[in-house]
């Protein structure tokens, strides 16, 4: 079972049974300006014991799943819902012939879909943002209801951390944050932190974020404005500072940026079913081989991103790696993409592609027994191993913009601290 497969989320009675073993739960937001008065609050510390009422756990019946989805360049409607693990041909029927859900047939890339279902795989709820209208799809009992209105969104500003116990997103659901944010963590801190082997039991992060709501209710999760993780006893923190209009990165509290030029992995989520090795047995060829790269086992479909800008030199079929993607970056950098079950729209030879765009979807084609990503990293055409390569980095805060940068950072390193030194947001 993937990751994605495994989150869920439970409705308030389940939550309420989960009160005794996990403490109290802190997402909340902080008015600008007030964090520097923190160290003038008196602070007493009152432990009282609470009885509370015996309650029945919630019935597999009772759980619900929330997912949050961008529509990707030539998105349909089954495809969306399938990313969003919606099982529910009647309600794929309702929105292809009801006038109100036309918004939904027309799906703008780049835009919002929030929705909750049930255990099997039925819709309960569908929030899509399109522009300044909201489309709304609520069930009840048997029926479906579809209305579409005008939307005027409240920003707000939420902070939560959390401890790993068994995944990111294991964590991300216990703390009651959306999968939108646990994704953007990934992303985020996927130069220094390979999610697939690195994590370990006891691993915290704190993360200060946006949420946008609508007459109370959450529409839409907006940017991770900052985050530490601390992993393996090694902190990582980071601030996203827009260092020109519509332009912003993330930076470490000394102004360093944290992308660099390559990211660990081009899979979100997947687990490395193969390393890089000089002798391993080739499960096709049955013989003894070199294996110079990496191989993630993940679903047929599962999104492959470009790990840093770069050229397409080939997007086509080569031999045993099937379906493959060639980038090339600067003079002497290239990344290898095999066994892909397609390609994404428009990749063909001579493209730019940026950093996190993506470039392909995993399959099996060429040598491979099932579906699966063989990546490999090259300099000046010889293979490396792309999980220990030292990585270059991107370019730090200018001396212009570092007052500017100190000025937006400290506030953020400050709501950190707060998460950092308190009970109140920890799942203990």
């Amino acid at each position: 079972m993937t990751p994605q497969r495994a989150r869920y989320r439970f409705r308030r009675a389940a939550l309420i049974v989960a009160i005794p073993s996990f403490g109290v739960v802190g997402a909340f937001g902080i008015a600008p300006n007030t964090m520097t008065m923190q160290d003038a609050i008196p602070v007493e510390q009152v432990t009282e014991e609470l009885k509370l009422p015996t309650l029945v756990p919630a019935s597999d019946g009772d759980l619900t799943f929330i997912r949050e989805e961008r529509v990707q360049r030539g998105d349909t409607l089954a495809r969306l819902f399938a990313r969003l693990q919606i099982d529910d041909p009647e309600v794929i029927r309702l929105l292809r012939s009801d006038k109100q859900a036309k918004a939904l047939t027309q799906l703008i890339p780049g835009k919002t879909v929030r929705a909750v279902s049930d255990a099997n795989g039925r819709l309960e709820r569908l929030r899509y943002l399109n522009g300044a209208k909201l489309l709304t799809v609520d069930r009840s009992g048997a029926a479906y209801t579809v209305h579409e209105e005008p939307v005027q969104l409240e920003r707000r500003v939420l902070m939560q951390s959390a401890e790993i116990r068994s995944s990111l997103f294991g964590a991300t659901d216990a703390a009651g944050l959306s999968d939108a944010v646990a994704t953007q963590i990934a992303e985020i801190f996927s130069t220094d932190i390979d999610f697939h082997k690195d994590l370990r039991k006891g691993d915290r992060f704190s993360v200060v974020y946006e949420a946008f709501y609508h007459r109370g209710e959450p529409i839409k999760t907006g940017r991770v404005l900052s985050a530490e993780f601390a992993n393996q006893g090694k902190l990582y923190q980071t601030v996203y500072f827009e260092y020109a209009e519509g332009q912003g990165a993330y930076y470490t509290p000394d102004g360093k940026n944290l992308r660099k030029q390559f990211l660990r992995s081009p899979l979100e989520f997947s687990r490395i079913t193969s390393g890089f090795t000089t002798a391993r047995f080739h499960p096709v060829l049955q013989q003894w081989r070199a294996h110079k790269g990496v191989d993630y086992g993940a679903p047929t479909g599962a999104r492959v991103r470009a790990t840093a800008d770069g050229v397409v030199d080939i997007a086509g079929r080569h031999g045993g790696y099937g379906n493959v993607v060639v980038l090339r970056h600067q003079s002497k950098y290239t990344t290898w993409y095999g066994h892909l079950s397609g390609f994404a729209q428009g990749i063909a030879r001579g493209k730019r592609v940026s950093q996190g765009d993506i470039i392909g979807y995993v399959g099996a084609t060429g040598l491979a027994t099932g579906p699966h990503l063989h990546y490999e990293f090259r300099i000046d055409g010889v293979h490396q191993n792309p999980l220990n390569v030292a990585m270059p980095a991107a370019p730090p805060i200018t001396a212009e913009q570092r007052h500017r940068f100190q000025q937006v950072a400290q506030p953020y390193a400050q709501r950190l601290s707060l998460l950092r030194n308190t009970n109140l947001a920890r799942l203990d």
